[in-house]
């Protein structure tokens, strides 16, 4: 395959993506491994390039969607605007991923409640994703150098957590994860799956056996298909660092199971996938970042991250 064409999403124009965006498009490196295509408003990126001094984007490198200007909204403040403004562009790269105009999409941050103020009721990216691709299963994989996790539920509740777990559900979040890691890292990888309950629910003591009746069948299963997968470990010592050396990735349980010790570890350079699509999306592992937006000072590692990723698996296919 030539250079990958990557359709990047600019986020929520409020926020630090549109200055990601520019970073990523002037970097020589990534030019020489894809061709980052930015679906967003070219009027929002020339004025963060005029107010931090960046390089221009010249037009091949940018789909303008001539939907939002800078007077519209306020940088790092929540704005229905700029909310629907981020859902369309999130939903015209999906319509060029299924249709093969790109060959992936990576995604800039949205803002939950800029969306919701629009009228846009998903709870983030995996959702709408698996909504406008009618995906089947997915499942959220953080991802980087020093620990990759895998989220059987994500942008839900924690009192809604156990209710949400089933056997086919964790399953799923094996299969799909160690389908991943295989592609990512070219050798069957080794798993470790976390109880739900504090001491992995030390012998049905604490929560309502969770790990018996949902986690272990489902890790019997996996098994029996050749996946190797260790657990269910208690969560707080599943990552101490002599776990992690023989670990390609977790499947956790709920949100901050796994994204607390994945932030703490690589919070600049993680990566957000998801799994389970008929087309490949990575992710910046970050938010909108509205304390410093249009400021100059956010990282744009985790862009950069994500759109390598990209066009790896996209070399390699889904």
């Amino acid at each position: 395959m030539s250079r990958p064409r990557i359709a990047v999403t600019m986020g929520d124009p409020a926020g630090v993506g549109p200055e990601l965006c520019l970073r990523l498009l002037a970097n020589a490196e990534i030019a020489a491994e894809c061709v980052p295509i930015v679906f967003g408003d070219r009027r929002v990126l020339d004025a963060v390039s005029e107010r931090l001094e960046l390089p221009s984007a010249a037009d091949e490198s940018v789909f303008d969607f001539c939907r939002i200007g800078p007077e519209e909204f306020v940088p790092g403040q929540v704005s229905a605007t700029a909310g629907a403004a981020a859902y369309a562009y999130i939903q015209a790269a999906i319509t060029a991923a299924l249709d093969g105009r790109v060959d992936a999409i990576c995604t800039a941050p949205i803002h939950k409640e800029a969306l919701h103020a629009a009228g846009i009721s998903y709870p983030g990216h995996t959702e709408i994703l698996a909504a406008l691709t009618r995906a089947k299963r997915v499942c959220m994989m953080l991802t980087s150098n020093a620990l990759t996790c895998s989220l059987v539920t994500a942008h839900v509740g924690l009192r809604d957590v156990p209710g949400l777990l089933t056997v086919a559900r964790v399953l799923d979040a094996i299969e799909l994860t160690a389908e991943a890691m295989q592609r990512i890292r070219g050798h069957d990888p080794r798993l470790v799956i976390c109880g739900l309950n504090p001491h992995a629910g030390e012998h049905g003591l604490f929560g309502d056996r969770e790990e018996e009746r949902i986690i272990i069948p489902a890790l019997e299963q996996a098994r029996a298909k050749g996946i190797a997968i260790d657990g269910p470990y208690p969560p707080d010592t599943a990552f101490l660092a002599t776990r992690r050396q023989t670990t390609d990735a977790y499947i956790c349980m709920y949100h901050d199971q796994g994204l607390i010790p994945l932030k703490a570890l690589a919070f600049d350079d993680a990566i957000n996938v998801t799994l389970g699509l008929p087309i490949i999306r990575t992710s910046v592992d970050h938010g909108t970042a509205f304390d410093i937006a249009w400021q100059g000072t956010a990282s744009p590692a985790s862009l950069y991250e994500a759109t390598r990723l990209a066009a790896k698996l996209a070399r390699v296919g889904v």
